[in-house]
């Protein structure tokens, strides 16, 4: 499994997205020689390579697979198939995409270890869920991951509408709400 590869797509999936939300032209590192270009979650690292890291790369591509792994399906085979598209790409292109994505905020761009439904919406939901206490975060990326986009848009109004002092109050709020409610919560809350 070559983490990094993982990492750096996610880190660079935005870039592509917000300037074509439609067609997901996400930008990757070079494929590893051997592994797949459409896999980059099945592609490996050796055990003598991933020694030879030091302890913050190492906590870094085990928080890569973690992400990776914590993602529906559905959201792997979209990164796969812009793996794909990445790198048919010509080489200064790819790295052009990079140094983009690499000059942005590091919250936008951890925002993208959510997979590239959250990560399109979470510079907008940040507000409210960049600093989720441990014990709310399962259920708050599991509710997440629940939403469908037209609710995704709403609880970004949401957490661009609340103040700071009033954050922690309205997530908890909206994490106790029950699925069949959602709807008419984001609605309330979002004044539509």
């Amino acid at each position: 499994m070559n983490k990094s590869l993982f990492a750096s797509l996610l880190l660079a999936l935005p870039l592509s997205l917000s300037a074509a939300p439609q067609t997901l032209n996400v930008p990757l590192p070079p494929p590893v020689p051997g592994s797949s270009p459409t896999a980059p979650a099945t592609t490996s690292t050796t055990p003598a390579a991933f020694t030879q890291l030091d302890a913050p790369q190492q906590r870094q591509r085990r928080a890569d697979y973690a992400a990776w792994r914590a993602l529906p399906e559905g959201e792997r085979e979209r990164i796969r198939q812009a793996a794909a598209r990445f790198n048919a790409l010509p080489a200064d292109q790819q790295q052009r995409l990079r140094q983009q994505f690499q000059a942005q905020d590091q919250a936008f761009r951890e925002g993208w270890r959510l997979g590239p439904q959250l990560g399109l919406e979470f510079p907008k939901l940040h507000g409210l869920f960049g600093f989720v206490p441990p014990e709310q975060r399962e259920a708050a990326l599991a509710v997440l991951r629940q939403l469908s986009p037209a609710q995704l848009a709403q609880l970004t109004l949401v957490a661009q509408r609340t103040p700071p002092q009033e954050r922690d109050t309205v997530r908890s709020a909206f994490l106790a709400v029950p699925p069949a409610e959602r709807d008419t919560w984001l609605k309330r809350q979002a004044g539509q």
